[in-house]
């Protein structure tokens, strides 16, 4: 069997995953919102169609399907006899954190108890005596200590694959029941709020302690950091915590193949079938998420070929980084975002329970984060619906925070940070002099000289879809005024799909 410990393993470049930040319903979702077997056609398309080498399978934060082994191996067999799971196409596990998520906390063992079983599947299914485990890797969100990923790398190695050894009356538990296979599992850290993320590269030195690992995927989130700290603040979190990793990899001699959470949204990552500039902003990376609204929202045959010109792309080193001067322009910005973020907070969470469900999900912890949960005084939804929200009022949420910087700031970001005005002339795009009429007058007060300023710097100019966008702008923020609830529902969707993603 291919250790997993092989440089020769395939890294996948691209992970297609379940983020419901879609405008459009797939052609195989019997309904507007993807849910139980739909889940399972989600997979095998991405594999088979879009040709994305892995999918994320979470159990984290919505109901699971434990079986999904076993149904995709059953359903689609000739494809899988081409392309082996586990070898050639990965489905990796998203679990519970029960240092965060204690009532989901035995989710995370009942899922860690499936992966011997689907094992099992492909064992019976393999044409030769050459198997390769369907799943063995697991992703922990919310990572903040190693302590938190040795707890599963060892509850598996000892308690799940480790029964087998175990006596029982007169046998052991292997002798009755079968091998347990893998023996041990992978797992990925999710790093989420600043503090876990320029605390990345130690935590993963820590966790590889002891460990004969020549590979560890490292996942830096983007989107719950832009809803924490503002987007500015979330691109330069990531360029310290790559340089970081990637230091790190030359000092232990390991490979450490950094994944990143990129939405189609600019706050969210401005990773889309039609620009694909993530690959020069994050060079380091090895895994882009390709999630729903760029899976959905784009003809088919423009996925496939950003997805084509990802997979080909090469890895290479990270963008330099001077920390101090980065640090301190983190700092600032997040700060007066954090302020004007307390001020939009009630008509944001308004705003946000007009958008349609894409996934049936469970909440999720974060600073601000799914579950709602308040922090100095603040409440906020998902990042999804926070930006849809805002982008339906004409109004990017890219935008916040920004009048922090300083003219020697656009110095270091022009070093750093070489996507920010493509990246913030996508998102001037959809802005509306209309918001105004509707957002507290203190923020538009602050902002509103730099928007100016950016759209003429940066020539933003109307054309047939940003005005039919402004216009259905308009018609939300009238609607919204009457209380007109099912047409500020539509016209926001409506919104969204010229937009081509939710939010």
């Amino acid at each position: 069997m291919l250790s997993l410990q092989s440089p020769k393993r395939k890294i996948p470049r691209c992970m297609s995953t379940q983020h419901p930040d879609n405008a459009s319903t797939p052609f195989f979702s019997e309904g507007p919102s993807i849910e139980g077997d739909a889940e399972v056609k989600e997979a095998y398309y991405s594999f088979s169609h879009l040709r994305c080498s892995e999918q994320m399978w979470d159990a984290e934060g919505k109901e699971v399907d434990d079986y999904v082994v076993r149904k995709l191996l059953a359903r689609y067999d000739s494809f899988f006899e081409k392309n082996v799971l586990g070898r050639d196409v990965f489905l990796t596990l998203r679990v519970p954190n029960p240092s965060v998520e204690k009532e989901e906390a035995k989710v995370l063992l009942e899922t860690l108890e499936s992966i011997p079983r689907s094992f099992d599947v492909a064992r019976t299914f393999a044409s030769s005596s050459e198997v390769y485990a369907p799943v063995f890797e697991v992703i922990l969100p919310m990572t903040s200590s190693a302590a938190e990923l040795n707890r599963i790398y060892h509850y598996y190695r000892d308690f799940v694959a480790g029964k087998g050894s175990k006596p029982l009356f007169d046998t052991t538990v292997k002798d009755w029941i079968g091998r347990f296979d893998p023996e041990t599992i992978s797992v990925i850290p999710l790093f989420e709020t600043k503090e876990q993320m320029l605390s990345a590269a130690g935590i993963v030195e820590e966790y590889l302690k002891g460990k004969e690992m020549d590979c560890c995927r490292v996942f830096l989130a983007r989107s719950d950091p832009a809803l924490n700290y503002g987007s500015l603040a979330a691109v330069l979190l990531n360029k310290i915590a790559l340089r970081r990793l990637f230091d790190l990899e030359g000092k232990l001699g390991i490979s450490l193949p950094p994944i990143i959470g990129v939405g189609s949204c600019p706050f969210r990552g401005n990773l889309r079938p039609d620009n694909t500039n993530c690959l020069s902003g994050y060079p380091s990376v090895q895994t882009f998420t390709i999630q729903s609204a760029f899976k959905y929202d784009y003809p088919e045959e423009v996925v496939e070929r950003a997805i084509s010109e990802i997979n080909s792309a090469p890895r290479s080193a990270p963008v330099a980084v001077d920390e101090p001067a980065v640090s301190s322009l983190i700092e600032r910005t997040s700060s007066v975002y954090k302020s004007q973020i307390s001020v939009l907070a009630p008509i944001v969470n308004q705003l946000a329970s007009f958008l349609p469900p894409r996934r049936k999900r469970k909440l999720h912890i974060g600073l601000f984060g799914y579950s709602r949960k308040v922090q100095d005084g603040i409440a906020l939804p998902r990042a999804i619906s926070f930006c849809g929200a805002l982008y339906s009022i004409g109004f990017p949420p890219e935008l916040l925070g920004l009048n922090a910087l300083t003219e020697k700031d656009f110095e270091i970001l022009g070093e750093t940070y070489k996507n920010f005005q493509s990246d913030l002339s996508d998102a001037l795009r959809y802005y509306s002099d209309d918001c105004a009429s509707i957002l507290p007058r203190t923020v538009m007060v602050q902002l509103k000289p730099l928007i100016d300023r950016f759209r003429s710097e940066l020539d933003i100019a109307s054309d047939e879809e940003t005005a039919e966008h402004a216009a259905l702008v308009n018609g939300i923020i009238s609607a919204y005024g009457k209380n007109r609830s099912r047409e500020v529902q539509e016209l926001m969707v409506d919104a969204a799909r010229i937009r081509k993603f939710l939010g």
